[in-house]
């Protein structure tokens, strides 16, 4: 009997084994093309996409085709070379809050952490259009319950460290946090990309940026669509050469610059920003620039100032604004600590050669067409506000300033 037994248990795992196997995610491989077939039972795919990575991420294709692959674990898929993603399915983050809030991958910069840390050289992740990224974001939401950058939460999907690089057709919605961030990176063109990241409830979308960029040279967005509560597309530290084209936004705060200027005694920068052919559908700007004060309150990422540095060569043009509610050009050297206030002429950041227009028309829901906060210790210089001819207000058409100086086009009022 005893022999017998042994062979029914042998039978049973190796029963239970393919059963296991069968119900996971599995890799199949045909040359140098790795296609992931996603869990029948909705178990963690994420093995299986690495699997998929580290056999094809070098010299060639990685295919996710099935309707729906379940992401419960972070994914670190770094130099990776010449190597074509194709997604035509859903990748759905897990509900597992503590999970990702302990384990998220740290980027090094404003305590913030990613679900999926992305990069190489020559990289094309294709979406055809239909391929998203869903982060579960309600769940995040409700969690921060409003509160600004509340701990933990993960940036969806992080390019680091990528050259030469093709985003294109990818869908992301309700993201964690910012749907994406950008370091490291260079010559890097993102296109046809749609983010809708937007609450369900009462309770806000906060700190769902359409994606940031740091420390990253040529990176051009191009045919965007962005719906969500806060900066369309962001530019961050140490952002050269950036060019933004041919994009629509749908609430949101417009195209950001910064903010900037948080770390105490850092010396950042950001320049030769172009944004063009954008439509602004009510938004709450048309594109603006915010750094931090110059008196450190509180460290990031919710406290901070006192940083160093410049922003310069900033183009906002060819704009069209459909009920904006505030204003086409805002500055702002005032950011400060959370319920802090004050200290507005302190920033030592330097603001110079920025330009709205030509090509801005529309509306705004506001009186304001442009308010300029520089700082007293620092003003800025070299402003121009060229063609708000056609842009019409609600009421006057006022231009808020203080410590601009060499202006083009407009007088304050």
């Amino acid at each position: 009997m005893a022999p017998l037994l042994l062979l029914k248990n042998l039978c049973f795992t190796i029963f239970f084994t393919y059963f296991h196997l069968a119900l996971s995610g599995t890799v199949r491989r045909a040359g140098s093309t790795c296609t992931v077939n996603a869990s029948t039972n909705g178990s963690d795919d994420a093995p299986a996409i690495l699997e998929a990575f580290q056999m094809c991420g070098d010299n060639g294709v990685i295919q996710l085709h099935d309707p729906l692959y379940h992401i419960e674990t972070v994914m670190n898929t770094t130099r990776l070379s010449n190597v074509r993603i194709d997604l035509t399915g859903t990748m759905l983050w897990g509900t597992n809050l503590t999970y990702w809030v302990s384990s998220g991958l740290p980027l090094g910069y404003l305590n913030a952490t990613t679900a999926w840390a992305l990069g190489g050289d020559q990289i094309t992740f294709d979406g055809h259009g239909v391929g998203t990224l869903d982060g579960n974001g309600q769940l995040w939401y409700n969690l921060a319950d409003g509160v600004s950058n509340y701990p933990g939460r993960p940036i969806n999907l992080l390019i680091a460290n990528s050259t030469n690089s093709l985003y294109t057709g990818i869908r992301f919605i309700q993201s964690q946090y910012w749907t994406m961030a950008i370091q490291n990176s260079e010559d890097v063109l993102l296109d046809g990309i749609y983010v809708n990241s937007t609450s369900n409830n009462t309770v806000p979308a906060r700190n769902t940026d359409g994606v940031d960029t740091f420390f990253s040279n040529r990176i051009t967005f191009r045919n965007w669509t962005v719906v969500n509560g806060d900066d369309c597309i962001s530019l961050k530290a140490n952002s050269t050469n950036i060019l933004i084209q041919d994009s629509v936004f749908h609430g949101g705060l417009g195209v950001s610059v910064g903010s900037i200027g948080q770390y105490d005694g850092v010396f950042e920068m950001i320049q030769n920003v172009t944004a063009e052919r954008v439509l602004a559908l009510g938004s709450r700007y048309g594109g603006y620039i915010k750094t931090w004060t110059g008196v450190p309150q509180g460290f990031p990422p919710n406290g901070g100032g006192g940083g160093l540095g410049f922003a310069t060569n900033i183009t906002f043009r060819d704009f069209t604004l459909q009920n904006v509610t505030d204003n086409v050009a805002l500055i702002t050297q005032c950011t400060s600590f959370e319920g802090a206030t004050g200290d507005c002429d302190t920033s030592l950041f330097r603001l110079s050669n920025i330009t709205w227009g030509p090509g801005i028309s529309g509306s705004i829901q506001s009186d304001t067409l442009a308010t300029m906060q520089c700082s007293g210790d620092a003003p800025c210089s070299g402003i121009s506000l060229l063609g708000f001819d056609n842009v019409v207000t609600v009421g006057a058409r006022e231009i808020d300033c203080s410590n601009v100086i060499n202006s083009t086009g407009f007088n304050c009022t």
